[in-house]
């Protein structure tokens, strides 16, 4: 549950729950209204027992008809699971369980004595989605219901904890430098050339929904805003049926000047291990509450672990040989694809980056150096992977910004560099050599060593 202590009063509660049950001690003797879901009503005759929960804990409201309004009284008595409901009164402390001798005493228990009260809304009956049971529905039921789906325990943690890593990611990339910005979603052009674009309508011209915030990004740091990241939602056409795919996605963007891409490799794998340092020493109470359902499941726990600095580098000429080695069918020029990951990821199952892709492979405006070369003598580029053993998990790498050869580069896949005025004329009045890297929010967490389905990483997928 999350961390509600610092949270102020509202019109419907002098307290949470969370503050409650934490400060229970202090509270027993005073007046407090809290208010959440009725996950239990217990009892019958005069005596009723309520359990509550909101999104900060879980408490039991002790009713007794003769302390309250009679009618109010067999209201919440008879009311539905999940009804939202609003009990005053004074905090106590449980009665302690009974222990074995040499046993040691579990800590302190509160209860609310309710004097009065309000049903807020009466849940329908029956539920749709189990709460707190387990109803097995299929994902679509669970979608068509994620305002129930989300209540679970489980994966409201989840979604606590993608906050939390893009909290601590924005929080390391301000303390490197970086400024956040927003780039427009509605765009005139593809930004990384291809047809996976969505077509739209801006009033009477062709427009297209973002697939990247990219080029806006390297054009702010032209601007001489040197370092910038953006974390906003990005937009693939791609027909794909996969775990790791998304139509609609949170993307996690840096754009940096002055560097190149071992300079921003280095900014990446810092920015990893200060959000898993976090996770590991802030959070480990969602993921002891995905843990207690992986549980229920079968399935093994969720480890979090800082990974080790610096990330072994792997560049895609010896990847290549990796996988031939290992049995893998795969020439240079041919893209890494998952199964060849799978032998790579058999050295090297944690964090590593796969530099140095042939030219030929990356968008136009990844730079190059002439000369050097792959082992057929190809073109090799500036651009980088960065895999989570078989996983992509990122891709980066350094900018191209010498005018003549961006465009040159718009030409060899077949664009028109006068579609791109808006991009390569920011690199006609001087421009500092930048690096980029861009990232899907769910991949930065998969990092974890969790993996979840993308609906079940993203709050509200496309359906």
């Amino acid at each position: 549950m999350r961390d509600s202590s610092n949270w102020k009063p509202t019109a419907y509660r002098t307290h949470t729950i969370g503050q409650v049950v934490d400060g229970g001690e202090s509270l027993v003797g005073s007046e407090v209204t809290v208010a959440g879901y009725a996950e239990t009503v217990r009892g019958r005759g005069a005596i009723c027992f309520l359990m509550l929960r909101d999104g900060t804990g879980r408490i039991q409201a002790f009713l007794k008809k003769d302390n309250m309004r009679a009618d109010l009284f067999d209201a919440i008595q008879s009311a539905t699971r999940e009804s939202t409901i609003q009990v005053t009164g004074t905090v106590a402390k449980k009665r302690p369980p009974k222990v074995a001798e040499g046993e040691p005493v579990p800590p302190a228990e509160f209860e609310v004595n309710v004097e009065s009260g309000a049903i807020l809304a009466e849940a329908d009956t029956p539920l749709p989605v189990g709460v707190t049971d387990e109803v097995n529905v299929g994902l679509d039921v669970r979608l068509d219901n994620r305002h129930l789906d989300l209540r679970r325990s489980h994966v409201n943690a989840m979604f606590q904890l993608r906050s939390k890593v893009l909290q601590y990611g924005r929080e390391h990339l301000i303390s490197e430098g970086f400024h956040e910005i927003n780039s427009p979603k509605i765009i005139a052009a593809a930004a990384e050339g291809g047809t996976n674009l969505f077509p739209m309508k801006y009033f009477e011209t062709d427009a297209y929904l973002s697939q990247s915030p990219q080029l806006y990004k390297q054009l702010a740091v032209l601007g001489g805003l040197e370092r910038v990241f953006e974390i906003g939602p990005a937009f693939r056409a791609e027909k794909h049926d996969t775990y790791r795919h998304l139509n609609e996605f949170v993307s996690f963007d840096i754009e940096g000047a002055w560097m190149d891409d071992e300079d921003v490799m280095g900014v990446q794998e810092r920015m990893i291990h200060h959000i898993w340092s976090h996770i590991s020493q802030n959070d480990m109470s969602l993921i002891g509450v995905v843990n207690e359902y992986r549980e229920t499941q079968g399935k093994d726990p969720v480890k979090v672990e800082a990974p080790e600095l610096p990330f072994p580098r792997i560049p895609y000429c010896e990847a290549i040989e990796i996988v031939k080695s290992g049995g893998g069918d795969i020439q240079w020029g041919d893209d890494i694809e998952s199964h060849h990951c799978d032998i790579i990821a058999a050295q090297h199952p944690g964090f590593h980056f796969i530099p140095r892709w042939p030219m030929s492979m990356k968008p136009f405006y990844i730079h190059h150096k002439e000369g050097e070369e792959g082992s057929d003598g190809g073109q090799l580029s500036r651009g980088f992977d960065l895999n989570f053993g078989r996983d992509e998990m990122t891709s980066g790498g350094a900018r191209e910004h010498r005018v003549e050869v961006l465009e040159q580069n718009l030409r060899d896949v077949n664009l028109d560099p006068t579609d791109f005025t808006f991009y390569t004329d920011g690199f006609r009045y001087g421009a500092p050599p930048p690096c980029r890297m861009g990232a899907r929010s769910r991949e930065v967490a998969d990092g974890a060593d969790w993996r979840w389905q993308c609906a079940g990483s993203c709050p509200f997928p496309p359906r």
